[in-house]
Order: C-alpha cells, then sequence, then structure tokens
C-alpha cells in the first residue's frame, strides 16, 4: 500500500472508533445525565452526538479520498459542515451555560458519568493526536478540524470533573457554566477557521 492509502485506511479506523466511541457517550451521559438531573451530564451527552455527526461527514471525505478527480471538492465540502457542526457545538456549550448560571444549576455527581468523562480525557487527546498525523499525511484540513473537535471533547470532560470536583470540595456550583461559557470562543473560532478553509493542517502533527 501506498503512504497516503496507509493513511487513508488509519483515518478510517480512527473515525470509526471515534464515531463509536462517542455513541456509547452519548447513551451513557445521556442516561446517567437524566438519571441524576445532571446538567453537565446531559450537555456532555449531546455533545457526543455532535461528534456523532462530524464524525460521519470525515467517513464519507475518507471514502471519497480514492477518487482523485471528487477529493478536493469533497474536502471542502466536508471542512465546511465540520466548521458548522462547531458553531452548533458551541451555540449549545453557551447556551446551557447560561441557562445553568440563572437556574444556579450544580452539576449533580454520577459514578458512571464520572468514570465516562475520566475515560474521555484520557482517550480524547490521542486520539486527536492520531487525526493530526494522518491530517498531515493526507493535507486534509477537514480531518484537522475534526480533530479539534475531539480535542474539544476532552476539554469538556476536564470541565465537567473540575465542576464536580470544586462543588463537592468548595460548593462552587458556578465553575462549570463558567468554564463553559469561557470555551465558546474558543470553539466558535475554530468553527469559523474550518468555515474560512483556515486550519493549521501543514503545521499538524
Amino acid at each position: 500500500m501506498s503512504v497516503r492509502a496507509t493513511a487513508m485506511h488509519r483515518g478510517l479506523n480512527l473515525e470509526y472508533f471515534t464515531v463509536a466511541w462517542n455513541l456509547l457517550e452519548a447513551v451513557v451521559a445521556l442516561a446517567c445525565g437524566a438519571v441524576a438531573g445532571s446538567i453537565a451530564l446531559l450537555a456532555f451527552g449531546l455533545d457526543s452526538l455532535i461528534e456523532v455527526s462530524s464524525g460521519g461527514v470525515l467517513l464519507w471525505r475518507l471514502h471519497a479520498d480514492r477518487d482523485e478527480e471528487r477529493r478536493e471538492t469533497v474536502e471542502q465540502i466536508a471542512l465546511k459542515l465540520v466548521g458548522w457542526s462547531l458553531l452548533l457545538l458551541a451555540a449549545y456549550v453557551a447556551g446551557d451555560s447560561v441557562v445553568s448560571l440563572v437556574r444556579r444549576e450544580a452539576p449533580e455527581r454520577s459514578l458512571p458519568g464520572i468514570a465516562l468523562a475520566m475515560a474521555s480525557l484520557i482517550a480524547m487527546p490521542l486520539l486527536a493526536r492520531a487525526k493530526r498525523r494522518v491530517a498531515s499525511t493526507l493535507g486534509s484540513s477537514a480531518l484537522q478540524a475534526d480533530s479539534r473537535q475531539t480535542d474539544i471533547c476532552a476539554y469538556l470532560a476536564a470541565v465537567l470533573l473540575l465542576g464536580l470536583l470544586l462543588n463537592a470540595a468548595f460548593g462552587w456550583w458556578w465553575v462549570d457554566p463558567v468554564a463553559g461559557l469561557v470555551m465558546v470562543p474558543l470553539i466558535a473560532y475554530e468553527g469559523l477557521e474550518a468555515l474560512r478553509g483556515k486550519t493549521c493542517c501543514q503545521h499538524c502533527g
């Protein structure tokens, strides 16, 4: 197999893993969030569903990589779709954070939810790094943008865990939504850069 074919095959495996992982995340987080009444866990689950859609877009993009005539067209469409998914995620995090602040909603403890967030915090940075290596080999800005969304999943897991810890230790219920609001400009920036066709793919890896 050529270097490009090998990278494309690895990229497909990474995206299949991404979709499967995020479907599992969504099911566990939404179920635990509903049982525990945790807005933070529900938000984490909905974020996972957004990432599933992004993963689906990248699977389409990678499957089209064999067709050199369509490759660039599909790449640009995929990049814009990932950009829109990031903007949707930014809007959701912003709305959820504002509602949590207004209602003074503290994150509820859920052992399965905490375990899920810890697993994501470990797995997602590794997955994002692997995606960036493939993006560099393929020259795919869409896959690079998708790797940033995977990074954001890790950030949200860290925010969830930090919110649970500080609320339990000090009663700082507001940490989770405030941290979410701080992240919104970063997520929106990544989305806008993707829509403009500007990513750091040439430097990724």
